[in-house]
C-alpha cells in the first residue's frame, strides 16, 4: 500500500492507495517541521495513522493496520534538511513497515503541475515559492525568504500589505470601512493579532477571501497586479526561461487567476495551469 501526503502549514492531505487503485482520503491540520517541534509533528502523523485504522474498515470494509503501508511519499512545507528527519522519524514510528520518502512541498507542486516534463512550478497559498523543474527534480530555486522578507504574492503578504493600506487610509474610505466591518476588526485588534498573537502569517492570510471579493475594485486591482508582477520579477524572471510555462498550485493563485495571468503577460511570460490543491495530481504521479 502506498500513502501519498501533501502537507502545508495549515492543512495536510493524505491519500492511501486501496487495492482497487482508488485513493482513500483524510485531512489533518498542517505540519511544518521548521515551525513545529518534534512532538507536534509526531501528534499530527499519529493522528493520521489512527484515523486510517478507524475509518478504513467502516468505509471500505477492508481490514487495515498502519503496518499495511509499505511506501510513503510525503511532500511538506519545511521538509528540507535537517528538518525533514523529524518527519521521517515520526512516519517510521506511525507506519513501521513503510519506506518513507520525505521531500519539500515545492517538489510535490512541481511533480503535480509538470509531471515528467520540464517547467516552472510555483506555490501561491499562505506562503509562496517557485522552482525550475527538469521533469524529475528541482534544478534551481529562488529562496522564498518567508512572509517578512519575501513570499511575494502569498496570502500572508497580500494580507499584510492590504491591511497596512487600510489602516493608513490609502484605499478609498468606503473600502476601508467595509473591510473592518466585514471582519469585525479594529486597529487595536489587528495590531494585537499581528504583533502579540502566535502565527500572524495565518491571520494575515485569512484576510484573502475579502480581498478576493473586492479584487475588481478600482484601487484593489492595481494593487494586486503590482504585487503579482513583483512575484514574477523577484522569483520567476531569475530562471531566464521565458520559453517554459509558469504553473501554480494554491488557493491564492486560484482566487486571483485573471489578475495573475495579466501580470504574467505584462512580464512577457507564458502562463500554464493552476491547481488549487496538488494532492490528486501528486497521487497520479506515484500511483497512476
Amino acid at each position: 500500500m502506498k500513502l501519498i501526503v501533501d502537507s502545508g502549514s495549515t492543512k495536510t492531505s493524505w491519500r492511501l492507495q486501496l487495492e482497487s487503485g482508488a485513493p482513500f482520503p483524510i485531512e489533518t491540520i498542517g505540519v511544518n517541521p521548521v515551525r513545529d517541534d518534534a512532538e507536534a509533528v509526531h501528534q499530527v502523523i499519529i493522528t493520521a495513522a489512527r484515523s486510517f485504522e478507524r475509518e478504513m474498515p467502516l468505509m471500505q470494509h477492508e481490514d487495515f493496520t498502519a503496518s499495511s503501508v509499505t511506501e510513503i511519499y510525503f511532500y511538506g512545507a519545511g521538509c528540507v534538511p535537517p528538518y525533514a528527519d523529524v518527519v521521517r522519524h515520526s512516519l517510521s514510528e506511525a507506519f513501521p513497515m513503510a519506506k518513507s520518502f520525505v521531500e519539500s512541498d515545492m517538489l510535490g507542486a512541481a511533480r503535480a503541475l509538470c509531471g515528467h516534463s520540464e517547467g516552472i512550478a510555483c506555490i501561491m497559498g499562505t506562503g509562496s515559492n517557485s522552482c525550475l523543474y527538469d521533469g524529475e527534480r528541482i534544478v534551481k530555486n529562488v529562496s522564498p525568504l518567508g512572509w517578512i522578507l519575501g513570499d511575494e504574492g502569498s496570502g500572508a503578504v497580500l494580507g499584510r500589505l492590504f491591511v497596512g493600506e487600510v489602516l493608513k487610509r490609502q484605499f478609498h474610505k468606503s473600502l476601508c470601512t467595509s473591510f473592518l466591518k466585514y471582519h469585525n476588526l479594529t486597529q487595536a485588534d489587528i495590531i494585537d493579532r499581528v504583533y502579540r498573537q502566535p502565527q500572524p502569517n495565518r491571520f494575515l492570510a485569512s484576510l484573502v477571501p475579502y480581498i478576493s471579493r473586492v479584487q475588481d475594485d478600482r484601487e484593489v486591482r492595481p494593487f494586486l497586479l503590482r504585487e503579482f508582477r513583483r512575484f514574477f520579477k523577484r522569483n520567476v524572471q531569475a530562471y531566464d526561461r521565458p520559453d517554459l510555462p509558469v504553473n501554480f498550485v494554491g488557493g491564492v493563485a486560484a482566487a486571483f487567476e485573471g489578475i495573475l495571468r495579466e501580470a504574467a503577460e505584462k512580464e512577457k511570460l507564458t502562463f500554464g495551469i493552476i491547481e488549487k490543491s496538488p494532492i490528486d495530481k501528486i497521487y497520479q504521479y506515484h500511483c497512476g
